[in-house]
């Protein structure tokens, strides 16, 4: 997200470029509330990045180049940010304002601490509009979702998914392999509970199948593992040839002939 920049605002104030680079530093770990309401409960996402980009060919109303403080958040994908998240990718939850304490407030016109030189901002002097330019930032508080941003162009720039963040951090192949070996490793479990089921049921063939499927949906691997050896040795004796094992079985059952 576009955190701030360095053009006057709604309230006639701007940071400066060394303001926005200490920002960065200060908004890293910083809570994203709503409408700056300073409340553990309105906590919805944290900043893990913080970068001042320059917007090469575009001016600020100041005339000097103009750039800006860029934030990457993260959230839980959970059932109480269901919405919250749909707000964000429809591009209805998008304006976003900081809240951080600074040391100087610098007046345009003389250059002195605004409030004590005499200067108005919002009028002009010789046709030179008067506005603060924030200094030297102190702390960083958090950043909220806001109806209405100081900062005009402050808001969500693009809201990423899994897949896009991977690539986004230069992870995408590394993802990629992730995701198939879970999806094997889903696979394996399916079947790992299906010979399970199998077993117990020719081990216990007066159980019903559906207690027996359920019972084994609720156990991870070395459960299943540990289930799937003491039921082989049951039902070995009584049926030998579909469980019996041969040259190219291995010493941890892991093979079986049918």
């Amino acid at each position: 997200m576009r955190l701030c920049d360095n053009e006057i605002d709604r309230d006639l104030e701007r940071f400066d470029r060394a303001g926005l680079e200490r920002l960065g530093e200060l908004f890293l770990g910083k809570s994203g509330l709503f409408d700056h309401q300073w409340s553990a409960k309105g906590q919805s996402a944290r900043l893990y990045r913080t970068e001042v980009c320059e917007e090469e060919g575009i001016a600020a109303e100041t005339g000097e180049g103009r750039c800006c403080l860029k934030g990457w958040a993260y959230m839980l994908r959970c059932e109480s940010n269901r919405d919250l998240i749909e707000e964000i990718e429809a591009g209805i939850k998008k304006e976003v304002s900081v809240g951080c304490a600074v040391r100087r407030r610098t007046c345009s016109i003389c250059g002195g601490d605004y409030g004590s030189c005499g200067h108005t901002a919002g009028k002009r002097y010789d046709g030179a509009l008067c506005y603060v330019t924030l200094q030297e930032p102190t702390d960083a508080y958090e950043w909220s979702f806001v109806a209405v941003p100081a900062q005009r162009g402050a808001g969500v720039v693009k809201s990423f998914g899994l897949k896009e963040a991977a690539r986004e951090r230069g992870l995408a192949e590394e993802l990629e392999t992730l995701e198939r070996q879970a999806a094997l490793g889903r696979r394996y479990l399916e079947e790992l509970r299906d010979e399970v089921v199998r077993l117990m049921g020719l081990a216990e063939p007066d159980m019903d199948r559906p207690l027996l499927v359920g019972v084994a949906g609720r156990l991870e691997i070395e459960e299943l593992l540990a289930l799937r050896k003491v039921y082989r040795r049951r039902a070995e004796p009584s049926y030998p040839v579909q469980l019996g094992r041969g040259k190219a079985a291995r010493e941890d059952g892991g093979a079986f002939l049918v």
